[in-house]
């Protein structure tokens, strides 16, 4: 999907992008951060072009960058490393970093949670810090709200 990418599909200014086509059939939002708004700000533009990653001779969208990006893995020295391994990676990273799984399997395009909690078992200290929480609502220094806040 990111090689047809299109810049009608790209929201620069709400901060997202809309991918007409998920793995289950649905719209599907994805929120730009910061990082990626800026990479897209320093695109090229072409008014000629509806492509956001095109062939600057051809004008049309790439449509396989494996031999570039097997090259990068080669040369980062990273060994058995596919282009969907990415995904997992971004999963992996947000899960680690707290991030709900809910949250996960929207971002992910998931329609079944299932996929989303082999993900799980990277956040065994969020299991901690949930009954950490308990404990501090039973010794009256937090609050039932705070809980559920940070357990998501």
């Amino acid at each position: 999907q990111i090689l047809s990418l299109r810049w009608e599909n790209v929201d620069l200014k709400h901060g997202f992008i809309l991918l007409d086509i998920s793995k289950n059939g649905e719209r599907l939002e994805i929120p730009i951060n910061q990082t990626l708004k800026g990479t897209l700000q320093g695109l090229v533009r072409r008014l000629d072009v509806p492509y956001v990653f095109y062939d600057q001779v051809t004008t049309k969208p790439y449509k396989d960058i494996k031999r570039s990006f097997n090259t990068a893995v080669r040369r980062a020295k990273i060994h058995d490393f596919k282009f969907h391994d990415l995904r997992h990676t971004f999963a992996s990273h947000l899960v680690m970093a707290g991030a709900d799984l809910t949250m996960v399997k929207e971002l992910l395009g998931h329609k079944d949670i299932k996929m989303t909690l082999r993900y799980a078992h990277l956040a065994p200290a969020h299991k901690a810090k949930a009954v950490d929480l308990l404990d501090s609502i039973l010794n009256g220094k937090t609050s039932s709200t705070k809980l559920a806040q940070s357990t998501g």
